[in-house]
């Protein structure tokens, strides 16, 4: 299954005051996983503190594949979750990829359909649905036949 690159573009304000985009053309920071064909994570754009800093034409630095923001820092992500139903749970045990993060994280569906998978339930989501997830335990489950993409904002938090 072949992932469609996602087109970034980066602006800022030149000498001169005037707004300019500075990139424009695919993200260069994608990652897939082997035991998921299909699989992409496409790093967007980090922070290192918060308030960003928003001069200057350079990235902030970010660990390469960093799932988590930095402490102070946020990540915009791009990902695609291909269809999985073998990483389906039931009532019986968790889903296979549950996780806990200490981030608060903004989550739009641009495409397909997806499961969340919670502790007490399970949401169904369509594109253009939103997710607010505040440090919970979760998964995310693709049940249909066609691939999902999602947006996620990850802050670093605290509880």
């Amino acid at each position: 299954m072949r992932v469609k690159p996602v087109r970034r573009i980066v602006c800022v304000d030149g000498r001169d005051g005037k707004s300019k985009a500075i990139h424009d053309g695919p993200a260069p920071d994608v990652h897939g996983d082997p035991a998921r064909p299909g699989f992409s994570s496409t790093l967007i754009w980090a922070t290192d503190a918060t308030p960003a800093r928003i001069g200057g034409t350079s990235e902030p630095p970010c660990p390469p594949q960093a799932l988590s923001p930095p402490p102070g820092g946020s990540l915009c992500r791009i990902v695609s979750f291909p269809p999985a139903p073998a990483f389906r749970g039931d009532a019986r045990a968790p889903h296979a990829g549950m996780q806990k993060t200490r981030t608060l994280d903004f989550c739009l569906v641009l495409e397909g359909e997806i499961t969340l998978v919670l502790d007490t339930e399970e949401v169904e989501l369509k594109a253009g649905d939103t997710v607010v997830q505040r440090g919970t335990r979760h998964a995310w489950s693709n049940r249909s036949d066609t691939a999902c993409v999602v947006a996620i904002s990850s802050h670093d938090a605290s509880y």
